[in-house]
């Protein structure tokens, strides 16, 4: 027995191409492919076999395909973040060598696996303004459980400064109201962190 596409996937490639959801190519495109198992292995030459399906209409459907697939991944599958170590390692290579503070929020799920990964502010050399309305913005947005702060110091020190201990404080108040748990905030620095979890101001 064939599971055919459910309606969602048909509206949403109808209205990617433009085209009505009855419309004769819609219709040959589901027919020709009716399990998503196909859909998916399907190749743009076979595509472009379909009447109203050129090569650029074929790369928009194999594209969203693929991103429909990485946004449905499951979730044992995600990162999980376990330890101030997980998040320099995951973070270090990227930041470690930024010549200007980036402040990032690691979202959670209830879990303590990574939803998503955001730049909330890109400071100076020395620092990274940040507001707990930008953080907690974000973290309802992403449908958050929890989250972890985390920046770099263009210094290399990971060292806190008096600003970092404050605005930790801050997030973590603003957290307890809002009900999204701040779990850490980790310094990054040249091949070593900070966490000032594990150093008593969280």
């Amino acid at each position: 027995m064939k599971y055919h596409l459910n309606d969602d996937l048909r509206h949403l490639i109808a209205q990617s191409l433009r085209e009505q959801e009855d419309s004769y190519t819609i219709q040959q495109l589901f027919d020709q492919f009716p399990t998503k198992t196909e859909l998916l292995s399907a190749t743009e030459q076979q595509l472009v076999t379909i009447k109203g399906i050129g090569a650029g209409k074929a790369r928009q459907i194999t594209a969203m395909l693929k991103l429909a697939t990485v946004l449905s991944a499951p979730t044992q599958n995600l990162t999980a973040i376990r330890s101030p170590q997980d998040v320099f390692d995951l973070l270090s290579s990227e930041y470690k060598h930024a010549t200007k503070e980036n402040f990032i929020c690691l979202f959670l799920n209830t879990k303590n696996r990574l939803i998503f990964k955001e730049v909330v502010s890109i400071g100076n050399l020395n620092s990274a303004i940040v507001h707990p309305r930008e953080v907690f913005q974000a973290a309802i947005k992403r449908c958050s459980a929890s989250l972890i702060c985390a920046h770099n110091h263009p210094s290399g020190d990971p060292e806190p400064s008096f600003e970092d201990v404050k605005m930790t404080k801050r997030l973590v108040d603003a957290g307890k109201i809002i009900g999204i748990e701040v779990l850490d905030h980790v310094i990054i620095g040249d091949h070593q962190f900070y966490s000032l979890k594990e150093h008593g101001h969280i």
